[in-house]
């Protein structure tokens, strides 16, 4: 984050912390409801992805992005089998992540400073989040439910429901932190930086996040070895604006093991229970009985023999949940239901094939490597480096780019990265005619994603309602609402679940419910989805469906099948 070579920070203003708020936004949004957890936070960074594109008037992005862009939307359009809405709603994600890089590529000079306003959002989001964090590693946050969900004493997520989430968050938001550091000159700023980000390394000791705890021994290491190269850079042995010294940034981690030993204890004061002695620390995450049959060996093995599978075509776009379940793996299996590999090249692989995952993470790393970001000296490309850096290390071990928070400072850090180049902005084809026009093209895009969030919105809200008690209904859903909410596209899937858990298996519907429950199991190929196909399939005469299911159904979830043959008359289960 070096300010000797460049600086180009810009002092904060009303649109800029406007825009600031956008980016906080989506990783406060307290709503949970409905079948999906994280829709609403989904929809609310699409809308505040739209708001960021017509308040900010980007600049517009490198070729070579733009073409990325493009072939992750061909791979995910012509990605078969799987659902259209799936991949439709894939596409969309990707085409928000594209306006969102529209946004941050803006020249400096402009109203509102991008860089400025996605630090302050995004440490704005981390300190309040590392506050709740804290506050339910102490069992203290009992008065914010219902607006929050409260874990069990000594864990902490914040507002965003996951550790590795809060995780990633928090190590978010130090970058963010670390680069206001460099590029302010008050003692005072300082100080409170100095402060946050002490709240931030104890929030992630709360958390117990192994994700959280790499990511931030690389932010150390990583800014250490900057302002080292600063102070090489310059002969000032005080220059006005810079990092902290390299020995203070190595300190991090001692400090994060301390805060990691110390928070149990107290959080222990007090109470008569010595659990939370341990609870929530990271010694304890590593010992080898966390790390048993759930451990991502174990899950990412099983999605390397579905690759050897299918290693050209994959299994098709949302399809991984139905092939682990349907596979027969020759060694351990991972034990709960799967829905992304964990690991993004690996999911890429997984369900697009080979191919197209080698062509979308090839294509991101030539870029990477072209741009040569170890010769960077631009704070705000640093900045924006260390945010990509974090988000792109937890998408090897989870999936946060499934989510839209992350979405949404993803395509701000592209922007910022690859902006289109001024050589490409002055070309005879772009001089007069070309502003106007790409003005008008991001007013059109962003009025349309934020038409598009809103009626996801709308159509999100009344698919929700049959799985809400009949009072709890809105009124114009409250009677006959499954027949009302069927019309739905974009979340057809999920009124398939409802239907069908909600429709019990006769002689007389046996086919249509057959037909329905062959459908949802590739949606969720869960215990209620799945004795609904077994029994529907006896039913309607496919004995040797129904016994290949119960068979998978044995090894998939051997709980839940003894529950279901304690509950079904011998002569009903059907003989593995």
């Amino acid at each position: 984050m070096s300010s000797v070579l460049k600086r180009t920070p810009r002092p904060e203003n009303a649109p800029s912390m406007g825009c600031a708020g956008l980016v906080a936004i989506p990783f406060l949004c307290p709503l949970v409801a409905g079948p999906s957890a994280n829709a609403w936070q989904l929809l609310a960074s699409g809308l505040c992805a739209a708001l960021l594109l017509l308040s900010a008037r980007g600049g517009a992005v490198d070729r070579r992005l733009a073409a990325w862009l493009a072939c992750c939307v061909a791979a995910l359009a012509l990605s078969f089998p799987g659902f259209a809405d799936l991949r439709f709603m894939a596409c969309a994600a990707l085409a928000g992540i594209g306006l969102s890089a529209l946004a941050g590529a803006g020249r400096e000079g402009r109203v509102v400073a991008i860089p400025t306003a996605l630090a302050w959002g995004v440490l704005a989001a981390g300190v309040i989040n590392a506050f709740v964090g804290l506050l339910q590693y102490g069992n203290l946050a009992g008065d914010l439910l219902p607006w929050i969900t409260s874990p069990t004493a000594g864990r902490a997520w914040g507002l965003l429901r996951q550790r590795n989430q809060f995780g990633t968050l928090i190590s978010l938001a130090l970058v963010a932190a670390l680069w206001l550091y460099a590029t302010r000159d008050s003692r005072r700023m300082r100080a409170g930086l100095v402060a946050a980000a002490v709240m931030l390394i104890a929030a992630t000791a709360a958390s117990g996040s192994r994700t959280g705890a790499l990511q931030l021994a690389l932010i150390a290491v990583g800014a250490g070895v900057v302002a080292w190269k600063e102070r090489r850079a310059t002969s000032d042995p005080i220059p006005a604006r810079r990092l902290p010294p390299p020995l203070a940034l190595l300190a991090i981690l001692p400090l994060y093991f301390a805060l990691n030993w110390l928070l149990p204890q107290l959080a222990a004061i007090g109470t008569s229970s010595k659990a939370l002695t341990s609870a929530g620390a990271l010694v304890q995450r590593l010992q080898p009985t966390a790390l048993g049959n759930e451990s991502r060996l174990t899950l990412w093995h099983n999605v390397l023999s579905l690759i050897a599978e299918r290693p050209l075509t994959g299994w098709g776009w949302g399809e991984l949940s139905y092939a682990h379940f349907m596979a027969v793996y020759p060694g351990p299996r991972f034990p709960v239901l799967l829905d992304n590999a964990h690991n993004l090249p690996l999911h890429l692989a997984v369900e697009l094939g080979i191919p197209a995952a080698v062509l979308i993470c090839g294509g991101f790393l030539w870029l990477v490597i072209s741009a040569r970001p170890w010769r960077e000296r631009d704070p705000n490309r640093l900045m924006a480096w260390g945010l990509l850096a974090v988000i792109l290390v937890h998408s090897l071990l989870e999936y946060p780019l499934w989510y839209g928070p992350f979405q949404l400072v993803f395509g701000l850090c592209l922007g910022m990265l690859w902006p289109a180049r001024r050589t490409e902005e002055s070309s005879p084809r772009s001089s007069r005619k070309w502003l106007p026009d790409r003005r008008r093209f991001q007013a059109l895009a962003g009025i349309a994603l934020l038409s598009f969030v809103v009626y996801a919105a709308w159509d999100y809200t009344r698919i929700s309602q049959i799985y809400l008690p009949r009072d709890a209904r809105l009124p114009p859903w409250q009677d006959d609402t499954l027949a009302k909410v069927r019309s739905s596209w974009l979340f057809a899937r999920q009124v398939d679940f409802a239907e069908l858990t909600l429709t019990p298996v006769t002689h007389e519907n046996a086919a249509r419910v057959h037909a329905l429950a062959q459908r949802t199991l590739h949606f969720s190929p869960e215990p209620r989805v799945i004795v609904k196909l077994i029994e529907s399939a006896e039913l309607s005469g496919h004995e040797d469906e129904a016994r290949l299911i119960a068979e998978r159904f044995r090894v998939a979830f051997p709980r839940d099948y003894a529950h279901w043959l304690r509950q079904t008359p011998g002569e009903a289960a059907p003989a593995p």
